[in-house]
């Protein structure tokens, strides 16, 4: 919920009543549905996912007793519902939307995926499509009973429920993502980021703002996960599955002082929102800004070097001055670049069966994931060990002359490079929708480049 505090705004808190009531309603369709209990289980023994965290919406008969049992769970009727019939949300939480009709024969059930032709392609369901190819919504029926339904949706940019499909934009599509994917990262950062919002608005004109914001950040994982050997074996285990990256839950960014407000700026053109914002303390000296996009589903998480007096101000808009110190952001923009152009994403965060995930990941690849950073009962979160990048040995020269690092540090980056990257492993419960301050702060000086010297392992 909101505030007028920007340090206390938008504090959420776990809705176990909604959850128990989602969990029933899954567990109800399962049992009627072979299909998805067979999805479900490999779901979790094959990429660690949970069937939970994928469901879009479920579409139920309307029952008085039903509508009032959402409500009592905090369950809200979303204004404008049309001939689809009446649209619940829980505003609090992460849950699927709960569509009521009064004439529906069966139950039926959606889960996200990335691409329904991927999904058909593993599945081999034969389901007659609804929307072409990257239409904003694309839907299929891929299992049929006597009192249920299982369907699965693609969305791009687009959060409605419309009979009537939105047309599909291909060609544009295309050429913009073709833009996006060779956009100039190694510019210099003022032209990099001029030559981006160049693309961005182009993209805007022909596609409006929810499908340009979801174009752009698929094209961003792309790149991220080009460089993590850790999203390479991830992304192939879910792909196995005919899922992508449909789990995911949240980009990171970070970005230096110079560059903060800018970054920020194009985020909102795309249709982002400042949401809450964190410190960590006078100590770790970092914040960071949280953007939501809600028709398109994306959530940011923006990081950079902030010290107690700027906290209050309007950081997120408002120029940050240059400062010689370097914190823990600030050098790994140093070493690699911005997030938003050379680096690419310092992280992903999806959603996944936390124990699960960590088990299979060491026993299929020998990847490790670090200590958790937050284990609570309703969010439970940990880093991969870092993808070690090889950093330009301009960067470190600069480094050292400015006497923004020592000599030994400058060895070591020189000969083993620096942490650049991760896949984050995160479980929500109870349809937590926050984040966890105090940990953040830790795993942030917990992957200060300057504390993995060469013995570390990437």
């Amino acid at each position: 919920m909101q505030s007028q505090n920007p340090l206390t705004s938008f504090q959420w808190n776990p809705q176990p009543e909604a959850e128990r009531l989602v969990r029933q309603l899954i567990a109800d369709f399962s049992h009627q549905s072979e299909f998805a209990a067979q999805l479900r289980d490999r779901m979790y023994h094959e990429a660690g996912m949970r069937f939970l965290d994928l469901v879009d919406h479920f579409r139920l008969r309307s029952t008085a007793e039903l509508e009032r049992e959402l409500i009592a769970v905090g369950f809200c009727l979303q204004p404008g519902t049309t001939s689809e019939g009446k649209v619940f949300e829980q505003p609090q939480g992460i849950f699927p939307r709960v569509i009521l009709k009064a004439d529906t024969d069966k139950t039926s059930l959606a889960i996200k995926v990335e691409s329904v032709s991927d999904f058909e392609l593993v599945w081999q369901t034969t389901a007659q499509v609804a929307g072409d190819p990257l239409a904003p919504l694309r839907m299929a029926k891929v299992w049929s009973g006597e009192t249920c339904e299982l369907w699965i949706v693609e969305r791009h940019g687009y959060a409605g429920f419309a009979e009537q499909l939105p047309p599909s934009p291909v060609e544009k599509v295309l050429f913009h993502a073709d833009h996006f994917r060779r956009r100039p990262r190694l510019l210099s950062d003022d032209r990099g980021f001029d030559a981006t919002e160049q693309l961005i608005d182009a993209a805007l004109a022909d596609l409006g703002v929810d499908y340009t914001c979801d174009l752009f950040f698929s094209v961003e994982r792309e790149y991220w996960q080009r460089r993590n050997r850790a999203a390479q074996v991830q992304k192939s285990r879910q792909d196995r599955l005919g899922f992508g990256w449909a789990n995911h839950d949240h980009h990171t960014y970070r970005s230096s002082r110079q560059h903060f407000a800018r970054m920020i700026g194009l985020f909102e053109k795309l249709g982002c929102r400042c949401r809450e914002r964190f410190y960590a303390g006078r100590e770790a000296g970092w914040g960071a800004q949280v953007l939501e996009q809600p028709n398109a589903g994306i959530v940011v998480f923006a990081d950079v070097d902030l010290s107690p007096d700027e906290l209050i101000a309007d950081f997120a808009h408002e120029p940050l001055a240059e400062r010689h110190e370097l914190g823990t952001v600030g050098l790994w923009c140093a070493l690699h670049g911005e997030s938003f152009l050379a680096a690419g994403m310092h992280h992903l965060e999806c959603q996944f069966d936390f124990d699960a995930l960590q088990t299979q990941l060491k026993q299929e690849a020998g990847l490790t994931v670090m200590k958790p950073f937050t284990d609570f009962p309703y969010l439970r979160q940990a880093f991969t060990q870092g993808e070690r990048w090889l950093v330009r040995p301009e960067r470190i020269d600069q480094l050292l002359r400015a006497g923004r690092i020592s000599e030994t540090h400058a060895e070591a980056f020189r000969r083993d490079g620096a942490i650049g990257s991760h896949l984050e492993n995160l479980e929500r419960n109870a349809g937590f929708k926050g984040f966890n301050q105090t940990g953040v702060s830790e795993i942030i000086s917990a992957t200060d480049p300057r504390k993995h010297l060469p013995t570390t392992s990437a």
